[in-house]
């Protein structure tokens, strides 16, 4: 007699992804911070290609910097909440659009200056060392599979 099939409901729901908000104490360039994260850790970030964010009548540019720290086998992810650079496709003929020449990936924080995203899920973020000298305490922040940015990360990653 032949055993009855079992399917199993595996549903493949989407986690949310934790994130680092880092803070800078006083505004300094990409790659003078990162000179600074480097000269603390034993693995070195570099920067990679750009995140591109497409909206209607503006593409905006994100930088992106990389590490991999071979000890826990991770790989880590900076990149800017504001955009870099952004580039004109049409011409806005509202009085009020809500699309401008700068854009922030994380909308709702725009005191926040880097993000961090590791390719392991885990929410402590102590693994880096960074300049006390330049930056606040790392904050913690759940981003959901709903979000804009979530898509983007899933895309890149």
């Amino acid at each position: 007699m032949k055993s009855p099939k079992l399917l199993l409901d595996i549903e493949c729901e989407d986690e949310e992804i934790t994130l680092g908000l880092v803070r800078l104490a006083k505004q300094v360039p990409d790659f003078e911070f990162f000179y600074h994260v480097n000269a603390l850790n034993s693995f070195q970030f570099s920067r990679i290609t750009d995140l591109i964010f497409q909206g209607y009548y503006f593409d905006y540019e994100f930088p992106r910097f990389q590490a991999f720290h071979c000890d826990s086998k991770i790989c880590l992810h900076f990149i800017a909440n504001k955009s870099s650079r952004s580039f004109q496709k049409k011409t806005s003929m509202e009085l009020f659009s809500a699309e401008t020449d700068t854009k922030y990936l994380l909308e709702q924080y725009p005191d926040v200056d880097y993000i961090i995203w590791t390719s392991e899920p885990f929410d402590d973020f102590s693994l880096i060392l960074l300049p006390e000298h330049l930056t606040f305490k790392t904050q913690c922040f759940q981003l959901s599979p709903e979000e804009e940015f979530y898509q983007l990360i899933q895309y890149y990653e």
